[in-house]
């Protein structure tokens, strides 16, 4: 963890969208008054013609967007996720979750990661306000490398797509080899007493507390979910199988939320919750709250028990629970 890079996810969304509107010229970029901080003004330097500045009005942004797809452009908009998923969430619904239409919503500075700026600008339950919405893919990415990744998927896959960018820089997990899946989960650290669901900083949050459980004699495993939505059911099923505990680690409200969905999964194949199992399920999420304002991100997310120190200690008890001790290897029911 120490000799990990940090790098912005921001500006790498920036730079990946210039790239992708050099190879395809139906690409354009729409934004609401914010392009200095979702960075969709580099796009503008670049191609001054196909960037669209909409103002501070968003609806009237998601329904242009709509129109641009419908004559068969590849719109990207951008605002930060609060205003994304909240302010324009008919518009969403209506013009793009319905028909399908071939929009990418960008929601920049998503959950905590706007400190400063207070809980009118966090964004901490749009993940599941979209992910809720038939036909959308929502996407986490852990750091810069997949999101430089992801922007050449979204902008060829044909359908609405909402993409989380957070506005701090984070480490580096990703290697630059192959290429972004929709739908894959992607293993960081392997482990073989507690798999770790993490999306977004939360995987570097698991990863140290990987690290100190390893000390215990725990080992865990770190798992990637930079796809919110869909799910891959099987791979979520492949990676619970043996293990003693399964714990989801996430920047967003509980309910509603990727820790939720995973164990509807687990209950619905009959992994867990059957008479006589002993296997241990937890959810690392923020519990039905709103953020506020601080003077760094590190400190807010301690706030809200989704540090190092609160994975660690939630694995620690799932694992050493007297009542525990049974592991996830039950056929799935057909």
């Amino acid at each position: 963890m120490k000799n990990l890079k940090t790098e912005n996810l921001r500006r790498a969304y920036g730079n990946a969208l210039i790239e992708e509107g050099k190879k395809n010229k139906s690409i354009v970029v729409l934004e609401a008054d914010l392009g200095k901080s979702t960075m969709s003004f580099m796009f503008q330097e670049k191609f001054s013609d196909r960037y669209f500045e909409m103002g501070i009005a968003e609806q009237n942004m998601t329904s242009t967007a709509a129109g641009f797809a419908l004559a068969g452009k590849i719109p990207f908009t951008g605002t930060f996720a609060v205003f994304a998923a909240g302010r324009a969430y008919d518009q969403i619904r209506c013009s793009i979750a319905i028909p399908k239409a071939n929009v990418k919503i960008i929601g920049s500075s998503y959950g905590l990661s706007d400190y400063g700026d207070g809980k009118t600008h966090q964004a901490v339950e749009d993940a599941n306000i979209i992910r809720a919405m038939p036909n959308m893919v929502v996407l986490n990415p852990v750091d810069a490398e997949e999101v430089r990744k992801m922007v050449p998927v979204i902008a060829s896959y044909n359908g609405p797509v909402y993409l989380r960018i957070t506005r701090n820089d984070l480490p580096v997990f990703t290697s630059p080899k192959g290429e972004f899946k929709i739908g894959k989960i992607y293993p960081i650290r392997a482990g073989k007493d507690i798999v770790i669901f993490a999306s977004g900083v939360m995987v570097s949050k698991a990863m140290e507390a990987a690290e100190k459980l390893s000390a215990l004699k725990i080992s865990a495993q770190v798992l990637n979910v930079s796809t919110l939505k869909p799910l891959n059911k099987n791979e979520i099923l492949k990676y619970s199988m043996g293990k003693k505990a399964v714990l989801v680690a996430e920047e967003s409200v509980r309910t509603g939320g990727l820790g939720e969905s995973i164990a509807s999964i687990l209950m619905e194949s009959g992994l867990m919750g059957r008479p006589g199992s002993k296997a241990k399920f937890g959810i690392i999420a923020i519990d039905d709250a709103f953020g506020t304002s601080a003077l760094n991100y590190d400190d807010l997310l301690d706030m809200y028990g989704l540090s190092s120190s609160h994975i660690y200690k939630k694995a620690v008890k799932l694992i050493k629970n007297p009542s525990s001790g049974g592991v996830i290897n039950h056929r799935p029911r057909k």
